[in-house]
């Protein structure tokens, strides 16, 4: 009895795996190419939703598709033992229930559907059980898909373009409301009046690393004898922006 009860457990597991592998891939791509990310690097955002979408599904499966099939699976052998595709249908009618969990028609039409597949992949599982056919192929092909998948995505993907120190200016001066904003938006000097202050404002730029530079905002600022020098700096990549030094005091007339 233990065995059997370790067999079924073990079953439910792989066949939880499966599925979720399988549908998470299938999502992934679905997101990709509905044109929702951007063109680069397609292989590594199809990894990157591949998890989210995995997590998601792999818990509804893992807790409510195994309670509810084992319940099916014991009523199976009690009234209708060689009719699995009764099994698989009532397993899919169980999984409009995802329609209630997400108050969304389209999730329940997306339930019953993997449930179906969850359904159809546990009774070929069963059978190869039974006639004593290892399983192992149904741990290696999903794995080997999701392997191909992101090498084929991140092959057909366009290389990015250099992020270059335009960018990285145009990158440090996209807000708004900061205190950069009375600074040029390209690399180069303003110069002008404010008030009684003789006031030159200086964008500029220089590359630290690869593709990772240092962008500084210079404001000079003279008044008769009395002068001064305020300088800003970020530290910019393509993905972001961080403060690196202040130094200097702010202008009086700010």
């Amino acid at each position: 009895m233990e065995t059997k009860k370790q067999s079924l457990l073990l079953r439910k597991l792989v066949v939880t795996f499966v599925t979720t592998v399988f549908l998470s891939i299938l999502f992934a791509l679905v997101f990709l190419y509905g044109g929702f990310e951007f063109e680069y690097n397609r292989g590594n955002q199809f990894i990157g939703w591949f998890i989210v979408y995995f997590m998601y599904i792999g818990l509804i499966i893992l807790i409510y598709g195994n309670v509810v099939s084992i319940a099916i699976e014991y009523l199976q052998r009690k009234s209708f033992k060689e009719h699995d595709w009764l099994y698989v249908l009532i397993l899919g009618i169980f999984g409009l229930g995802n329609g209630v969990l997400f108050q969304s028609g389209t999730a329940a039409i997306y339930g019953m559907i993997a449930a179906i597949i969850y359904g159809m992949f546990d009774k070929w599982i069963y059978k190869r059980n039974k006639m004593g056919k290892k399983i192992k192929l149904f741990l290696i092909i999903p794995i080997a898909s999701l392997v191909l998948c992101w090498g084929y995505l991140e092959l057909t993907s366009p290389n990015m373009p250099p992020f270059t120190k335009e960018d990285a200016v145009s990158f440090a001066t996209s807000g708004e409301g900061s205190v950069t904003d009375e600074f040029p938006k390209t690399v180069g000097q303003w110069e002008g009046e404010i008030g009684d202050f003789k006031v030159i404002r200086e964008t500029s730029v220089e590359e630290i690393e690869k593709e990772i530079y240092l962008v500084t905002f210079t404001e000079h600022w003279e008044k008769g004898m009395e002068t001064g020098t305020w300088k800003l700096s970020y530290e910019v990549d393509r993905y972001s922006v961080s403060l690196s030094n202040t130094e200097g005091d702010t202008p009086e007339y700010d």
